[in-house]
């Protein structure tokens, strides 16, 4: 049986809800860790303290097979480098729980490049659940676009960040299932980590830090980009990507509710009501691929 037509056991739900709760709370923690340091080293901090985690683990320093590498190292640009490099720019013009909510479209992205890649059509119960899922994040784009050019750049940062998730969560499935989650999450996050090195590592050491944004960055680091990112990485391997990437979908949730709350952002009603239209949406889906 392949990971996409598998029945979901408890073990994959948990594999699969979990880095979508804590990656709801990462966007958060970023606009936290922009209040000490400029955008390159916030990603350069979420990724070294990330690397570094997980290389306490053993098995994540397993080796992978050589003539994996190059696909790692792309995955580790694709997958990690860019996107992260990307959402804290964007947050410097959009709202962080909006942020948030836009990642519900991921699996928009995920889906149309899982397709084009397997060279297949989605079945209909994707392909309407797509349909609503992408009216759902044109809702919450909506009232950002053409607020200002500042706020529609932010919107188009978040849109190429996305589809660099799409591409990069069907390329991992099989480099993982050959070599293991852990492994070849822990080398891709060391790859994105030299990549952002040379712009973020001079913007750490000029930053202004105080408490609360070094805890932000350093809880980013280790929850929302070591753990939280090996996990998806498993949860691909075993539900397949389109199935794995529904987690996405807690995440608008889980950041509008902690952007207002914690940080008393504003939120047009009608992206509210496109975050609750791609929740409908991943329903519609029922996990399927």
């Amino acid at each position: 049986t392949s990971p996409a037509t598998a029945t979901i056991g408890w073990l994959d739900w948990v594999v699969m809800i979990v880095p979508g709760l804590i990656w709801g709370a990462s966007f958060l923690l970023m606009a936290e860790g922009l209040e000490a340091v400029a955008p390159m080293g916030v990603t350069f901090t979420r990724l070294a303290v990330g690397f570094a985690v997980l290389g306490l683990v053993p098995s994540a320093r397993r080796p992978i097979a050589r003539a994996d590498w190059p696909r790692t190292a792309v995955l580790g640009l694709i997958w990690l480098a860019i996107p992260y490099s990307l959402f804290p720019f964007a947050e410097q013009r959009v709202s962080s729980a909006l942020t948030g909510m836009l990642n519900g479209a991921t699996p928009l992205f995920v889906a149309a490049f899982g397709s084009v890649m397997a060279r297949t059509w989605p079945q209909r119960p994707v392909l309407v659940g797509l349909a609503v899922g992408l009216s759902g994040a044109v809702m919450m784009a909506a009232p950002n676009l053409g607020a200002s050019s500042s706020s529609t750049g932010g919107i188009v940062l978040i849109v190429a960040a996305l589809a660099c998730y799409g591409y990069s969560t069907n390329l991992v499935q099989p480099l993982q299932r050959r070599n293991g989650a852990l492994p070849i999450t822990w080398r891709a996050l060391g790859v994105a980590a030299a990549l952002t090195l040379p712009a973020g590592l001079p913007a750490v050491l000029a930053g202004h830090w105080t408490q609360r944004p070094a805890l932000a960055l350093a809880v980013l680091g280790a929850f929302g980009t070591g753990l939280a990112t090996a996990l998806m990485a498993v949860a691909t391997g075993r539900v397949g990507p389109t199935r794995a990437s529904a987690t996405i979908f807690l995440i608008p949730v889980v950041a509008l509710g902690l952007g207002i709350v914690a940080r008393g952002e504003h939120v047009a009603a009608l992206s509210i009501v496109g975050a609750a239209v791609c929740l409908v949406g991943a329903g519609i889906m029922k996990l399927q691929r």
